[in-house]
């Protein structure tokens, strides 16, 4: 295992998570931390870019050019990032990087003693997936959590799924066997719309990661993306009557399914939710 020298004393750290791969359909998590390294001044403390972890025939390097010079390749990696965001009381660690295909286990293991080093106690991990959501409706963002208590405080839709799953998965287990707070948030992208970016994703994600993280985060320019984005799919749909006529099937089928829930506690919920990111959004440029 690699050692981390010089790791900084932070506050209070909360870690936000997301993998290119499996777990990011329409590159909805992977943009999401990629969001927030834009937002917030940040500093690279580790890079966990082992050979043993990648197959680069599956993973392979991307070269980089500018002007018609190499500027070298740019390999497979996790890269773990530090922000103090703007009012906020708590230091944030980013880790973006690629899904492994070798020794999960064995990376798993690093990351966690990493996360540990810097006092992490809470970590939310972001994952995408394929589903049959309309996108003329808000993106579902579905949690697994790592004790009832945690769901219920954080006020989170928690996910029954069981089946197979990614590194998100993988580092949640991991995670969670360390005794840290682990949140897992997924978003529901169509199918059918699934080309990146999907900025209405990554909005959706963004939202839940202010509950999960109890931080406030600047969307910048992401809702009208988002608004952009959607207009885009409603004129690709009314091109072609099947599919006008299927997101119309799938708009009544989440319609019907969420009528019970237009209950007076869920309106209040999502209020609340609101006000937090107003009131908490002012001192961050939200």
């Amino acid at each position: 295992m690699a050692e981390f020298p010089n790791l900084p004393d932070l506050v209070e750290p909360v870690m936000v998570a997301a993998f290119e791969g499996w777990n990011d359909a329409g590159e909805a998590a992977s943009a999401a931390t990629e969001h927030l390294a834009s937002r917030w001044e940040t500093q690279e403390v580790v890079a966990v870019e082992s050979d043993e972890y990648y197959d680069f025939q599956v993973s392979r390097p991307r070269a980089r050019i500018v002007d018609g010079v190499s500027q070298g390749l740019q390999w497979p990696a996790t890269r773990l990032s530090v922000a103090r965001p703007e009012g906020a009381q708590r230091d944030v660690v980013l880790m973006r990087g690629v899904e492994p295909n070798m020794r999960w286990r064995a990376f798993c293991s690093e990351l966690v003693t990493v996360a540990q080093r810097l006092g992490v106690r809470r970590v939310v991990l972001l994952g995408a997936l394929l589903a049959d959501s309309p996108h003329t409706r808000p993106i579902p963002v579905t949690a697994t959590v790592s004790t009832p208590e945690l769901g219920d405080r954080l006020d989170l839709e928690t996910s029954s799924y069981e089946g197979p799953t990614g590194v998100v998965g993988a580092l949640h287990d991991a995670f969670t066997e360390a005794g840290m707070d682990a949140v897992s948030l997924w978003a529901a992208i169509p199918h059918y719309a699934a080309q990146p970016p999907c900025p209405k994703g990554t909005l959706a994600l963004l939202r839940r990661v202010e509950d999960a993280a109890e931080l406030s985060v600047p969307m910048g320019d992401l809702p009208e993306e988002a608004r952009a984005w959607e207009r885009g799919v409603d004129e690709l749909a009314d091109e072609d009557s099947d599919v006008a006529s299927y997101v119309r099937s799938l708009e009544e089928a989440k319609d019907a399914a969420e009528l019970p829930e237009a209950s007076g506690d869920a309106i209040a919920r999502d209020f609340e939710r609101y006000l937090k990111r107003r009131d908490g959004g002012k001192g961050s440029g939200a």
